[in-house]
């Protein structure tokens, strides 16, 4: 069995934005070499999140519309008290952080319409992705 693990950087521009990072997701695959094994991408932040989903610009602007529309910006918060950004700790808790997808012959298994897209709460900021691939 082999283990293997490269990290990147993404660099967002704007306070809340979705950016596909799938071509790098799977080009890290793809140099790891794996064939049949497991995929597991972390975003190691608390202010963003990544969901798997379709790269389609009206569903992304939903997907942040909606966001806001369920925790707002402004709202009786008490981490505000210490950084200002509770809004953005509470919308990356509603979703999980770290897809894991099997690799057969190579190949992510993943939907036709499911690419990896980092959803940033509190940017623009440097963030962090972890692609670990394990298998044989």
């Amino acid at each position: 069995m082999k283990t293997w693990s490269k990290e990147f950087t993404i660099s967002t521009r704007k306070q809340c934005e979705v950016v596909d990072v799938t071509d790098r997701v799977l080009s890290a695959v793809r140099e790891s070499g794996v064939k049949n094994g497991l995929l597991l991408v972390l975003l190691p932040h608390a202010t963003a999140t990544l969901v798997l989903n379709e790269d389609e610009g009206g569903l992304k602007q939903d997907l942040l519309d909606r966001l806001n529309h369920l925790v707002p910006k402004e709202g009786d918060y008490l981490h505000d008290r210490i950084d200002d950004n509770a809004h953005a700790h509470l919308k990356s808790a509603l979703f999980s952080s770290v897809p894991v997808l099997p690799i057969v012959e190579g190949r992510v298994i993943k939907g036709t319409w499911q690419n990896f897209l980092l959803i940033e709460g509190d940017g623009p900021r440097n963030r962090r992705v972890v692609v670990f691939v394990m298998g044989e």
